[in-house]
């Protein structure tokens, strides 16, 4: 079972679409104990680095989450939901992220042509091997909409990258941990396959 965490934040509904399309058992929860029984956590996210923490705390999901990676099953942040991994991001100075993985989350540069939010598609350089891309040729094209990127401070654990005016590290991994910035659920053919992938790790 796919426990999708609930914490009045973001793309959920559509993230838990996608798995119903694969034929994957899913939950929406909050709850503590359905989220230790799960063999799968999702952590989706729209919106501010800010809202999302304070949404994280008051349900103390902040918590459950570092417990549930701590018990080495497969967890998976999608979009917001890697930026919140990290330390902090410059979206909301002052406000501390869940301090599992380690870099910075940096605004999008401006410039010529670019326009901020980047909204849209764009394809992927696979940096080191990753299991949410077996089976995805590289290159393959994914759907973004953020205005803030990642700069891991550990190249290793990159295994997806893309460029949008600057060197933007698409997706991660470490250990039991994975992450996208782009929206795998939104992302056609490629995106089912990388949620199929997670799912069966």
């Amino acid at each position: 079972m796919i426990a999708i965490l609930d914490y009045d934040a973001g793309n959920i509904k559509s993230v838990e679409k996608a798995f119903k399309i694969l034929g994957k058992e899913t939950v929406l929860t909050r709850d503590f104990s359905v989220i230790k029984k799960a063999d799968h956590v999702v952590l989706p996210g729209v919106g501010s680095f800010a809202d999302a923490m304070n949404h994280l705390k008051k349900y103390e999901l902040d918590k459950a989450i570092k417990e549930y990676v701590a018990s080495g099953k497969p967890f998976l942040g999608i979009c917001l939901g890697l930026q919140l991994l990290f330390d902090s991001s410059e979206e909301s100075p002052g406000v501390e992220g869940l301090h599992l993985l380690n870099g910075e989350v940096v605004r999008i540069p401006d410039g010529p042509g670019l326009k901020v939010p980047h909204i849209g598609w764009n394809s992927l350089d696979y940096p080191n091997q990753g299991r949410l891309f077996n089976g995805i040729d590289e290159g393959s094209f994914v759907y973004f909409v953020h205005s803030y990127y990642l700069k891991a401070k550990d190249d290793s654990i990159v295994t997806a990258t893309t460029e949008y005016g600057c060197h933007i590290h698409a997706s991660v991994e470490k250990y039991n941990i994975f992450a996208c910035q782009f929206h795998p659920e939104k992302s056609s053919s490629v995106g089912l396959q990388i949620l199929k992938n997670f799912a069966e790790i």
